[in-house]
Parts: structure tokens; C-alpha cells; sequence
């Protein structure tokens, strides 16, 4: 038995509209008034970067059972998801069975290449390069180029902000010549500050209270924290926030 291309299956089953329309439906996405608040929240942490303890003064560890080999700890999507949930005026046990998707990342079919783009601090835990979905869509967002193109036009409109890292120019150009407006969810904007998509959660005290909290504990860690906490990372991911945020 020889199968075709399992996207192009299921595209047979069901249009890209309406896998997109079950992401437009389900999606909640953090407000500009947000995003311009506090763009990126954890800067001292990337995809792939290390875990310290003791106020950045110790490395964290995990050891294997079986070999008993211990190895340094890493960032996988932990600080980016808490990012996200606290944007949008939650705790981690408020949503059950949702993830936190990055929008704008290195675009790779076989899943081969490092992406680059969640390894920059500057892009990892920025709040107008997530959206939350239940965890089923998810796999949507990581297999399907237009679904990816969809959520890519939507956040650069409703933030008025897009993904600058250096591998992704053609990435931008894939935006502007898309043309399959038929399959667009209609509540998601096309045009910059349009509407707002559905979903969108508006910024609260709540909210404004954990971003002020969040930019105080990142200025005292850069005054106090330990030996391994990357002053040099984080002053280059304040100083980029700082072009489309309020910070002061």
C-alpha cells in the first residue's frame, strides 16, 4: 500500500477554511494595548538555554535514572507559555489542554533545522508572536504553510509588528502575495488596526499588574541576580522591546 501526502489527505477531507475557522473560533489572542505595554516578558530566557538555580548563581540539572548521567537543563517552551499566560490575565491551571503557539518561526517541512527564531530572546517570549489554542489545533499551526501565513497576517496587523530576524525575509514576502481570502477568517483584520480578531482578551488591571511586576523583577534581576543571568541578552531584548512598547 503506497499513501499520498498525509496534508494533502487531509485537505481532502476538510477545506483549509475550515480548519481555519476552527482556529478563529477557539484562538485567544493578547490585546496591542498589551503587547505595547510589555513586549517581551522573559527576556533572559530562549528556546534551548540553560536553567540555573540559586538567583542564577548554580547550574539546574537533571539527572538520568537509567545512566545516572547528569546534564544541564534546558528551556524548552516553558518561560513563553507563562509569558502568554499571564498576557492574558490567567494561571497555568486555568487552561487545561491549551498551548501556546509561536506564530513566526524558521518554516521547515522536515523539522531538520534549528529554529532560530525562538532562540532569540527577543522573539521567544514576545507576546505578539503567541497565540494560545487548544492543544489538538496546535499541530495545525506547526504542519499547515497556510494556516502559518493566516496567523502571520493577522498578528502583523492587530500588533502592527512583525517577526525582523534575519532568516525570515522571505517569510514577509509570502504575506503580501497571499491572496486566498476566501479561506481568511472573516473577524481577523487585513489591514492594520482593522478590528480586533475574536478571541481577544483586553488588557485588565490583572494584567497591567503582572507586566509592571514582571519589568520590576527583570530590573532587579539585572542589578542582583547571580553570575550566569545574560545582562548582555537582556539589555538587547529591552532595548528592542523598547521600539513598539511604552516602556520608559
Amino acid at each position: 500500500m503506497e499513501l499520498t501526502d498525509g496534508l494533502e489527505e487531509l485537505k481532502r477531507v476538510i477545506s483549509l477554511k475550515k480548519i481555519a475557522s476552527m482556529i478563529e473560533r477557539t484562538a485567544r489572542w493578547v490585546s496591542p494595548e498589551t503587547f505595547r505595554l510589555l513586549p517581551v516578558w522573559y527576556p533572559e530566557f530562549s528556546r534551548g538555554g540553560s536553567f540555573y538555580k540559586g538567583n542564577w548563581s548554580q547550574k539546574q540539572t537533571n539527572t538520568n535514572r537509567i545512566t545516572g548521567l547528569s546534564i544541564h537543563k534546558s528551556e524548552a517552551n516553558t518561560h513563553a507559555s507563562k509569558a502568554l499566560t499571564l498576557a492574558l490575565g490567567l494561571k497555568s491551571k486555568q487552561r487545561p489542554n491549551w498551548s501556546c503557539c509561536h506564530i513566526w518561526g524558521i518554516d521547515d517541512s522536515t523539522f531538520q533545522r534549528s529554529n532560530t527564531v525562538v532562540r532569540d530572546s527577543r522573539f521567544f517570549s514576545c507576546i505578539a508572536n503567541m497565540v494560545l489554542l487548544p492543544t489538538p489545533l496546535k499541530a495545525f499551526t506547526d504542519a499547515l504553510p497556510e494556516i502559518k501565513v493566516m496567523l502571520r497576517i493577522c498578528a502583523r496587523n492587530l500588533y502592527g509588528w512583525k517577526c525582523d530576524h534575519d532568516e525570515l525575509s522571505n517569510a514577509h514576502q509570502e504575506l503580501d502575495e497571499w491572496n486566498n481570502w476566501g479561506a481568511y477568517p472573516k473577524s481577523w483584520p487585513k489591514h492594520p488596526n482593522e478590528r480586533l480578531p475574536r478571541g481577544t482578551v483586553a488588557l485588565s488591571q490583572q494584567i497591567r499588574a503582572s507586566a509592571e511586576k514582571r519589568l520590576s523583577e527583570i530590573r532587579r534581576d539585572l542589578r542582583e541576580a547571580g553570575p550566569y543571568y545574560p545582562r548582555k541578552q537582556v539589555r538587547a531584548a529591552l532595548k528592542y522591546s523598547k521600539k513598539c512598547s511604552m516602556i520608559r
